[in-house]
């Protein structure tokens, strides 16, 4: 009997050691990692601060007025919103499995068939735990909360292209309304011009080609503005639907003279654009997403270990009830011996969505610079081509009264005249859309520079990043979102440095705060791994000046609560 007894704990301790050795699989993330050298600094910058709210430069109340109701009204930004709060109730969903499972049961039966029917009652209570021994739940409900943080990110980058896209029909529709009052001019002064050469046709001072030459240009002129009436009707339309409004009742009276150009404003570090730009941050979170994929995808080969416990009362009849209570503890260690490669595969393919998400992070970096240095040429540029066609228009205009009057006094043919009337009219024409074109750089520039704004949302609350919260009503106190040792999903908390910590890295794998990571990261970093499970990248502080406004803190610093007073 003893000698049965030991074979089989030998047979159980042999088991044991198949299911460990079944279960762990190699750790190593390791791979080849793209890297990017350190950035010069941009060839041009001016020397005023751009505000949050770029617009504002321009000191257009009217361009604010639509702005501001855009930022509330546009449906576009109301769904980003909601794709934010779809994001952070995804991630309550994952932060529930740090609680155990527990259900309700009530059950009754009856048995019939030869002898006497019987029946049973029972009702109790069921509980389940899955215990997070290799870091599983914690990585895939980081990965959630880093994509939460990501679709804020998103939704700012959703604000900003909106209100660019404003501000360009804006200023579209003030040199369609400018056109159209100088096509009117035009008109005027062709008509008088065909009046006078239909005159001078009757005393037989001049042929009829001259007259025909004049109508012809006068019908160009008409055509212009039957042109630029078309375009004031599709702006019009078009920023309408970006106010939230019907198109079919647009009407905006934005007037014909453009606002003043604003200072060319101060563009700073690259570095500083990578902490500044929604679209960059958004980029990085969902990098720092797919790394915590990979890391639960990792844990995911390793043995998980489920408790689990039930408390019933069973009874024949409902007068005993209460009587007889039966409970049940237990456990399950499971490791996976043979799933024919796929959670293999699975790490495969979150690595390699990792590099992806790295190389596209890459990409918007050099996107970005590219931005900025081509809204600083084309801005140069354009200065000196607005210059040179308002040189063109003066000499134009002298011209025309020139040749005019040579042409009463016979000197020279009807058609150097029309030539050149029609040469300076172009040219006025092509100089509006010269200054517009200069405005329109000058917002993407703002663009490219631009971090987030104090958007609104459709329900009139401020809405930006650093508002994150979960909420669970499971905890009755507050606690930090996500605490590794204590796992605990807190109550309306704020992201701090506790909570938004992109880099909590799996063991065995390069953290991304690895040297060949750091001229492209928003900042350096050092990697702690003493514990199994459990490492940590411990960020470098930027300090901060004590009496600075907590708003000009750059808002991933103000994420990771990385101020001087901490």
């Amino acid at each position: 009997m003893n000698r049965i007894h030991k074979m089989n704990l030998r047979v159980a301790q042999w088991l044991l050691v198949m299911l460990l050795v079944g279960g762990c699989a190699d750790r190593n993330t390791r791979g080849p990692i793209p890297t990017l050298h350190t950035s010069p600094e941009f060839t041009e910058s001016g020397s005023d601060i751009a505000p949050n709210r770029w617009w504002t430069a321009f000191e257009d109340p009217q361009l604010d007025l639509q702005i501001n109701d855009a930022l509330t009204n546009n449906y576009s930004l109301a769904s980003a919103t909601y794709r934010v709060q779809a994001a952070r109730a995804v991630t309550q969903r994952e932060a529930s499995d740090f609680w155990p499972d527990i259900d309700g049961i009530l059950g009754f039966g009856s048995d019939m068939g030869p002898g006497e029917n019987g029946e049973t009652y029972n009702f109790g209570l069921d509980a389940s735990y899955p215990v997070d021994l290799w870091g599983e739940i914690e990585s895939r409900v980081e990965a959630q909360r880093l994509r939460a943080i990501a679709e804020c990110w998103d939704y700012h980058t959703g604000a900003l292209a909106l209100t660019a896209e404003i501000t360009s029909v804006w200023f579209s529709l003030i040199e369609a309304h400018a056109q159209a009052k100088l096509l009117e001019e035009q008109i005027k002064t062709n008509r008088t011009g065909l009046e006078l050469q239909e005159e001078r046709f009757r005393l037989g001072l001049i042929r009829s080609a001259d007259v025909l030459r004049q109508r012809q240009l006068l019908e160009s002129t008409l055509e212009q503005e039957v042109v630029v009436e078309l375009q004031v009707e599709v702006l019009e339309h078009q920023l309408a639907v970006l106010l939230g409004d019907m198109p079919q009742l647009a009407s905006y009276e934005s007037g014909t003279l453009f606002p003043e150009m604003p200072p060319l404003p101060t563009t700073g570090f690259p570095s500083e654009l990578l902490l500044r730009r929604p679209d960059i941050q958004r980029n990085y979170y969902a990098l720092m997403a797919a790394d915590k994929d990979l890391a639960s995808a990792i844990s995911a080969q390793y043995p998980r270990l489920n408790l689990g416990g039930s408390i019933q009362n069973i009874a024949e009849n409902p007068e005993e009830l209460f009587k007889d209570w039966f409970v049940s503890l237990g456990g399950q260690l499971i490791a996976p011996l043979f799933d024919g490669g796929q959670r293999r595969a699975e790490v495969e393919r979150n690595r390699a969505v990792k590099y992806q998400l790295f190389n596209d992070y890459a990409q918007s970096v050099l996107v970005a610079f590219r931005e900025v240095e081509d809204a600083l040429a084309q801005e140069k540029y354009q200065l000196k081509q607005i210059e040179h066609l308002e040189e063109q228009v003066k000499l134009a205009g002298q011209a025309s009264i020139q040749l005019r009057e040579q042409y009463l006094i016979g000197d020279v043919e009807y058609l150097d005249v029309l030539s050149a009337i029609t040469g300076q009219q172009s040219l006025q024409r092509r100089l509006l859309s010269a200054q517009l074109d200069l405005r329109l750089i000058r917002v993407s520039l703002y663009l490219a520079l631009a971090g987030s704004i104090e958007a609104t949302n459709v329900e009139g609350e401020d809405f930006a990043v650093d508002d994150f919260r979960i909420e669970n009503a499971a905890v009755g106190n507050d606690q930090p979102i996500f605490d590794v040792d204590s796992r605990t999903v807190g109550v309306n908390e704020p992201i701090n440095t506790a909570n938004v910590d992109p880099n909590l890295d799996p063991p065995g794998r390069e953290p991304f705060g690895s040297d060949r990571f750091s001229d492209l990261l928003p900042e350096e970093s050092g990697v702690d791994e003493s514990r199994f499970g459990q490492t940590r990248v411990n960020r470098s502080k930027t300090p901060v000046a004590p009496d600075a406004n907590p708003q000009e803190i750059p808002l991933l610093e103000r994420l990771r609560g990385t101020t001087n007073n901490e």
